[in-house]
């Protein structure tokens, strides 16, 4: 695909969008929001949002804090068996997995669709129920653009959908690993926090590398010498805005290069580290383009999808859209830094495409003979049927939600902090009980 280098902007034919000013002049100031934003109007009022923003909260804060209480109570393994510890600690991310499956299914429902090239054909699979199921290897570099604040927690729940998702490590910036609960949590994680100094980040960077690299044979490794890793990672270093776009025009303007027009340039100086780093562990790089439904051209979504409106008022995107594809690490020029930046911004480029593409249509395009599809009845051989009807309905697309496979799973959540409580509980009671025998 061949950019063209338009930088974004409002069409000459589309309308001046109406501005809250505008509004107000006329006297409708307070439904400008409603007017203006891409999911509708506001569906919950006040005392409905405060409702809602009380009982998220409620669950969010009080599940990360039994996954944090989890995660204390593993921490002596790692004095014991360090195979161990980072087991247990696998468990506690599929707990916090769970956690955004449901709180995203509980209080921001959508569309989601997926698609995918020929690249990854026969990998994205839609269960007799709807579900999505990827079959992606256990191991992987997954990059993405960076439309919104929340592109991580789709990702997330694509691991999820792969069974992977008590093993995904992300690359943050580091003020992240102070947020109260939240950091502790990313912390036993073993997520990868860099401060964006390149001479700092560096010798933590590549011991955190080796780490994801080590051969043994620990209680996750199952009969492989390697942990499963789902390694991601945003070139774009932070998510699309104003500040991000004017960034990355300035950046073009000094390299001498047309700029992008619906995502930023990269960087791929990370990327390229962790893959020689992670030398021949890593097979593939899976590549994911976001984008959500109703963002107009030329403004941003995270100026539009916010936690306000997403969770509490009820206007969460229409369709989130997913494209995958994946690139064999071998195929790239990983020994020169300078054939490497110009793949990953050719890469970027199609990006830029799929983007326009997606603004045009209103979905990315799809390989037909991408997706399998289960339909009902008896599994032949112990394996599901399929539907080979070509004249399917959104044939290449699978449209779906994000859900957990099971209306209970969540509980897992609660399961070691409820049984920590219950043998305190049980210990208080026979200390007592020893108390009063002996003291009788």
């Amino acid at each position: 695909m061949e950019p063209n280098g338009l930088k974004q902007r409002h069409h000459p034919s589309e309308p001046k969008p109406i501005s809250p000013e505008d509004l107000q002049r006329h006297g409708i100031a307070d439904t400008a929001p409603s007017l203006q934003h891409p999911a509708g109007p506001v569906k919950h009022g006040g005392p409905m949002q405060a409702l809602r923003m009380s009982l998220f909260g409620l669950y969010f804060l009080g599940s990360c804090l039994c996954i944090n209480v989890s995660q204390f109570l593993g921490a002596p393994l790692y004095l014991y068996n360090k195979d161990w510890y980072y087991a247990w600690m696998a468990v506690t991310k599929q707990h916090f997995g769970l956690l955004i499956t449901t709180m995203t299914q509980w209080w921001s429902p959508t569309v989601v669709r997926v698609s995918g090239d020929e690249s990854v054909r026969g990998q994205l699979r839609q269960t007799e129920d709807g579900r999505l199921e990827c079959d992606f290897p256990d191991r992987m570099v997954l990059v993405a653009n960076h439309q919104i604040y929340t592109d991580w927690l789709y990702l997330w729940w694509s691991a999820y959908t792969a069974r992977m998702h008590g093993h995904i490590y992300i690359i943050l910036k580091e003020s992240l690993k102070w947020i109260p609960l939240i950091g502790t949590g990313m912390q036993f994680f073993s997520f990868i926090f860099l401060s964006r100094k390149w001479a700092n980040d560096k010798p933590r960077f590549q011991h955190r590398l080796q780490k994801l690299k080590a051969r043994h044979r620990g209680p996750i490794s199952g009969e492989h010498e390697l942990d499963p890793m789902w390694l991601l990672i945003f070139p774009e270093g932070t998510n699309l805005s104003k500040n991000g776009r004017d960034s990355s025009a300035r950046w073009a303007a000094k390299t001498n290069q047309p700029d992008l027009r619906h995502a930023m340039l990269p960087r791929s100086t990370g990327l390229l580290f962790c893959l020689q780093e992670l030398e021949d562990s890593v097979e593939w790089v899976y590549d994911c383009t976001m984008a959500y439904e109703g963002v107009p051209r030329g403004e941003y979504g995270q100026d539009l999808f916010t936690l306000k409106s997403t969770y509490f008022e009820g206007r969460p995107p229409r369709s989130v859209n997913m494209h995958w594809r994946r690139f064999a690490v071998k195929d790239m020029p990983l020994s020169s830094p300078t054939e490497f930046e110009k793949w990953v911004l050719d890469r970027w480029r199609e990006k830029d495409d799929l983007l326009e593409e997606f603004l045009q249509n209103g979905r990315f395009p799809a390989d037909p003979e991408g997706v399998r599809y289960e339909v009902a009845g008896p599994r032949l051989n112990g394996m599901p049927r399929l539907d080979k009807s070509e004249n399917r309905k959104n044939r290449g697309y699978i449209e779906t939600e994000v859900r957990p496979g099971s209306p209970v799973e969540f509980l897992q959540i609660f399961v070691p902090g409820a049984a920590a409580v219950l043998v305190v509980n049980v210990a208080v009671k026979m200390i007592r009980l020893v108390t009063k025998v002996v003291g009788s």
